[in-house]
């Protein structure tokens, strides 16, 4: 596959599943529940071993629905400067800081819960890359595999004519 990913380290790569997995539907039902973004819900699961270990969805700070809707509709910061996509979110109270995004949420839960992240792999669903502060989390938890849908540079990418954003629970 040769997608180009706005950010991927040398030595890492992304694998692929089905909408079938078990644990991309436990990432897709994070998402789904716990996500506060509903826009580019985004949901994570870290598995080992066969077990979930922690789950983490993308939160944003704008809690009142009616300004949601507002960031939803478009007055984005980030957006309205062309901001690069993975960069600044603190500019944007509408978007997810990295420390709240799906990836960073459910690494944080796995470790609050006292779990070994070592060797575990994580399951993202809801985005078709991981930004540089989560893939930084990812590598220092110890991550082995990251897994993305099938198509999910296609179906949560903004930019194709294809993509689900918005609509992805329809």
């Amino acid at each position: 596959m040769n997608v180009k990913y706005p950010y991927l380290p040398e030595s890492k790569k992304f694998l692929y599943v089905s909408e079938d997995n078990p644990f991309m539907q436990a990432a897709k039902e994070t998402a789904r529940v716990l996500s506060t973004d509903k826009m580019q819900s985004t949901g994570a699961v870290v598995v080992k071993d066969n077990k979930i270990l922690g789950r983490g969805a993308n939160q944003v700070l704008l809690k009142h629905p009616k300004l949601q809707e507002f960031h939803r509709k478009g007055f984005c910061p980030r957006k309205a400067l062309k901001i690069k996509s993975g960069t600044k979110y603190w500019m944007c109270l509408g978007c997810s800081t990295n420390k709240d995004h799906a990836e960073s949420q459910a690494i944080d839960d796995a470790k609050n819960k006292g779990n070994d992240t070592t060797g575990a792999d994580l399951y993202l669903w809801g985005h078709w890359w991981c930004c540089k502060p989560c893939w930084d989390n990812i590598i220092a938890a110890g991550i082995g595999n990251t897994y993305l849908l099938e198509g999910s540079e296609r179906l949560f990418n903004a930019e194709s004519k294809d993509n689900v954003i918005g609509r992805q629970f329809n």
